[in-house]
């Protein structure tokens, strides 16, 4: 199982890959951060193969 996370541009908080499939488009969970994060914002090799292997994702 690989670890694919994806931080935040703005103010730096780490989401999880599963968190961003499951919304495809979130708000930033950081404290006074308005920035939006998007599952498309992962490269591609990674929503690639988060996506093949979503079953050992699940929680």
């Amino acid at each position: 199982m690989r670890i694919i996370t994806h931080t935040c541009t703005q103010c730096g908080t780490v989401v999880s890959a599963n968190e961003l499939e499951s919304s495809r488009v979130m708000k930033c969970p950081g404290l006074s951060c308005d920035n939006v994060l998007r599952f498309a914002e992962l490269p591609e090799e990674e929503r690639r193969f988060f996506l093949e292997h979503a079953d050992q994702y699940e929680l």
